[in-house]
């Protein structure tokens, strides 16, 4: 109920900051001009103002989508803004594993440093249907894309920790949405049951797999006493292109609960909060909701079902991955 009533009123948490906050505004002050961040799904909505903000903040930004055409705009977007913006784009399309495999290699080849990856992208309420490698698409972009994609750019990011002395940061975008799931969380026995197929639990369950992925991580990368954290975050409720399979429930609901909606500034805000705050150095394994530590579902926090599902997911990997 607490997270509501400051969800409504704008009213700031322990942090400082709250839903009413934008990304400029929690990030005020931030020089990120040691920093290389890379964003999936930069090109629009509140990845590009993430994108925007941290390349106000002097960051080298990386915006890596499928469609670059929309990246090539956004880019120059950014740079009539901040001619000094040092922003970069390259092609991903987190539903197929050899594009993830294909970018990444790209990216290692450019022989840049890598602190923050920013795990952005998404889609959202999609019919059913099949990524190129025959996954049901909301867990195939939402979810496994940024797994694949976060366990091959892991060994940059730790040599780059270790070669500057500078946290690495790793932030998944989740949703409020992660409580609106499948009976078990998870359906590992039917990740591609088109009978079964809810539109809404299937998003769900890819941003509640978000959640636990960054939970496991935590957990592996502080076994290891690496200089990385892993968090989660709850960007708020934002009219944007990710909607575009439901914009007339949407905007239904929008009349009855304008007062929850954020615009896309406010809806960036977390990202950069976790991204580059100072106040979160050593912060790790949270989910955050309008700048602040929020406890999520119980299937959230079950470490026995981050397990699972991360053994799961690199073994659908592997089944997919080129020899």
């Amino acid at each position: 109920m607490a997270g509501i009533w400051s969800l409504v009123t704008g009213k700031p948490g322990s942090s400082g900051f709250g839903s009413a906050s934008t990304a400029e505004q929690v990030t005020e002050g931030i020089d990120a001009t040691n920093l290389t961040a890379i964003i999936t799904g930069g090109a629009s909505g509140i990845g590009l103002e993430t994108a925007r903000v941290m390349c106000l903040r002097k960051a080298h930004v990386i915006i890596a989508v499928r469609n670059m055409d929309s990246a090539k705009e956004a880019k120059q977007l950014i740079l009539q803004e901040n001619q000094f913006a040092r922003v970069d784009i390259m092609k991903l399309d987190l539903c197929s594993v050899k594009s993830v495999e294909s970018f990444v290699d790209n990216f290692i080849a450019l022989d840049l440093p890598l602190n923050i990856l920013i795990n952005n992208a998404g889609v959202m309420f999609c019919p059913f249907q099949l990524s190129e490698d025959g996954i049901e698409k909301q867990f195939a972009t939402n979810h496994l894309g940024h797994f694949h994609l976060t366990n091959l750019l892991l060994d940059k990011m730790k040599q780059t920790a270790k070669a500057t002395g500078i946290e690495g940061r790793i932030i998944n975008l989740s949703s409020i949405a992660h409580t609106y799931t499948y009976e078990n969380g998870i359906q590992f026995n039917g990740i591609n049951d088109k009978i079964g197929y809810s539109d809404k639990k299937a998003y769900g369950q890819s941003k509640l797999a978000n959640i636990l992925h960054a939970n496991e991580l935590f957990r592996r990368l502080k076994e290891e006493g690496v200089n990385i954290t892993a968090n989660s975050v709850h960007p708020g409720v934002i009219m944007t292109p990710l909607m575009r399979h439901s914009s007339l429930l949407m905007n239904f609901l929008k009349m009855f609960t304008f007062y929850i909606w954020k615009n896309v500034p406010q809806g960036a805000a977390t990202t950069c909060y976790v991204a580059l705050h100072p106040s979160l150095k050593g912060v790790t394994g949270k989910y955050f909701l309008d700048c602040n530590e929020f406890q999520p579902s119980a299937f959230a926090r079950d470490q026995i079902l981050g397990s699972k599902l991360w053994d799961f997911s690199n073994k659908l990997i592997k089944s997919l991955s080129k020899p």
